[in-house]
């Protein structure tokens, strides 16, 4: 432990130098863009961590979603914050959530707020670099005033929704909040979109997406594409899990009919990654492209939104401090990666993306930024056995509700926790007797994806049966035997998460590690010194859809007064 507090130095330091090493201002880059790689970002929403095949799951297989983890590598240890409104504000921020105002729980769609306006997102920085920006999907970062709508925020392209969530049918939401009517949301940039009504959101978003990408064909702008999906979060709670009937009988053998759909909703957003890679295929951009799919959380697998998603072997679901929360399934493929068809073990944070992909594209970044996530594309696309950044990652710091999860190197520190720990447990098994007829043929089956189609051209070594079944062991994640529980609420846990991904073995008691503890608390402090006050606001009447022709629409600007109108499940403001 005598290198502990070095070490604790040298990452400060560390933290404080990392966008020194940027080459340029943004605002300076040259109008020069062709060659620069197409971005592309596949978001689920709610995803449990065990809910893609490629880490061993046998329920349901993920065939599209574990080819561009084969013939890409596999994001073992990404993390990002356990709630929608931070994680998606820490990706276009590069920021934690406490320097962005969005540390404590989301925007529900009647608060008067959003993602600090002072913050630089991603989509203006490639914006100003000469990219075509386009958002397809949720947004989640506020609504209240024009200004924090995504086309306002750098995305040239908005085709989605504003707020939470929505039906994956009439495309309407009522939020959980007492007296808040139901409301229609979804448009195209600023306007209502009301065409296509009645086609499942997922085919709707992806549909959207692939012709965003024809339209590039042949154009030397590059494209920044964040296809945000709905899936696999619950619709309202009337009818909280949709899927196309044809897709559900397909998981007809699983027994439980929420879980059924469940893997209905997964297949649906697996699919759509297949296509979003055969267009890019089709269209002869995929080998100047860098596409990421990934979780913004992991699956709320009971509770409040309770989706029945699986975040075993894990502890914890999403809005809670333990990895079930915070750590979560994704993948990258670039023809620009040197070691395709292996695991990147490197920890990496969602606000990492914003320098790491600038760096894939050439782009610099102004001092001023002042980022928290840091530059990892040399590790990305570099050898296999590429070092190691050090580095901390900061998961919750909500000092309204007491919960702290800080990780440091491979340390992990939690002091407090969530719905007074009734979700701190692991959650959920993997059915062994529910098994996809696909198994036995899993091999297959992920070679013939349209996935593996498109990318088997790139591929550095053929995706032989071995190689697969070898990845898919490597990605498991084996917990050890229990050896000393914590109860947050009443102590303090720190964990060696590389060893102890299940978060077993309390380690505070243990004298060896009293420096590990010290220097945990020390640099949790220093962040809760600089963290900006949370910006959640109180719902308004103002926001009502009743106000607004049964819409969820911008609320604290000055409007024309409507007289309230009965908003229900067989009216629409498209009528």
């Amino acid at each position: 432990m005598k290198g502990l507090s070095a070490f604790l130095l040298l990452l400060l330091c560390f933290q404080r130098a990392k966008t020194d090493e940027t080459p340029a201002s943004a605002a300076s880059a040259t109008a020069e863009t062709a060659g620069r790689p197409n971005i592309i970002i596949i978001l689920a929403d709610d995803m449990g961590f065990d809910d893609v095949s490629f880490r061993g799951g046998r329920e349901f297989l993920t065939p599209n979603i574990d080819a561009l983890a084969f013939h890409g590598r596999i994001l073992d240890r990404l993390y990002a914050p356990a709630m929608c409104t931070p994680s998606r504000g820490a990706l276009l921020s590069g920021r934690y959530p406490i320097h962005t105002g969005t540390q404590h729980f989301v925007i529900s769609n009647e608060e008067p707020w959003g993602l600090t306006l002072n913050a630089t997102l991603m989509p203006e920085i490639f914006q100003q670099a000469g990219y075509s920006t386009n958002l397809i999907g949720k947004w989640h970062l506020g609504f209240s005033r024009p200004e924090y709508t995504p086309t306002r925020r750098g995305f040239d392209y908005h085709y989605g929704y504003w707020g939470a969530y929505i039906d994956y049918y009439q495309r309407r939401s009522k939020m959980p909040a007492r007296n808040y009517s139901l409301g229609y949301d979804f448009r195209r940039n600023m306007e209502l979109e009301c065409r296509d009504r009645g086609v499942y959101v997922t085919d709707l978003l992806t549909n959207e997406a692939e012709r965003v990408i024809r339209e590039r064909e042949g154009q030397e702008q590059p494209l920044f594409l964040v296809l945000s999906h709905l899936a696999t979060h619950t619709a309202n709670e009337d009818d909280p899990l949709q899927a196309p009937e044809e897709e559900i009988r397909k998981f007809a053998y699983i027994k439980d009919p929420n879980r059924r759909k469940y893997a209905a909703m997964v297949s649906k957003l697996d699919q759509s990654v297949g296509r979003i890679v055969s267009a890019l295929n089709s269209t002869g951009q995929l080998e100047n492209s860098i596409v990421i799919f990934y979780s913004d959380n992991g699956a709320p697998s009971v509770g409040m939104f309770a989706n029945t998603g699986s975040n075993w072997p894990l502890r914890g679901q999403k809005n809670t401090p333990w990895e079930g929360g915070v750590r979560v399934a994704g993948a990258i493929w670039s023809a620009q990666l040197q070691a395709r068809g292996n695991i990147f073990t490197q920890p990496i944070y969602v606000a990492d993306w914003l320098p790491s992909l600038a760096h894939a594209a050439g782009i610099g970044l102004p001092h001023t930024l002042e980022l928290d996530g840091i530059d990892l594309w040399p590790q990305l696309a570099g050898p296999v056995d590429a070092p190691h950044v050090p580095r901390e990652i900061l998961h919750i710091l909500d000092d309204e509700w007491r919960v702290t999860s800080f990780q440091m190197g491979h340390w992990k520190y939690i002091n407090g926790t969530t719905s007074a720990g009734q979700y701190d447990q692991v959650l959920t098994y993997r059915e062994l007797d529910d098994l996809d007829p696909r198994e036995s043929r899993y091999v297959v089956t992920v070679r013939n994806s349209p996935t593996s189609r498109a990318l088997a051209r790139h591929d550095i070594r053929r995706m032989t049966q071995q190689r697969v079944m070898t990845l898919r062991r490597s990605a498991a994640v084996r917990c050890g035997d229990l050896q000393r529980g914590c109860n947050p609420l009443v102590e303090e846990c720190v964990y060696d998460i590389w060893d102890d991904p299940c978060e077993k073995n309390n380690l505070v008691y243990s004298t060896r590690h009293s420096e590990v503890l010290a220097a945990l608390r020390q640099r949790v402090q220093m962040l809760r010194e600089g963290a900006s006050a949370p910006g959640n606001r109180q719902g308004i009447r103002r926001s009502d859809p009743t106000l607004h022709k049964c819409t969820w629409d911008v609320f604290e600007v000055e409007k024309p007064a409507l007289a309230p109108v009965e908003c229900n499940y067989h009216g629409s403001p498209c009528e």
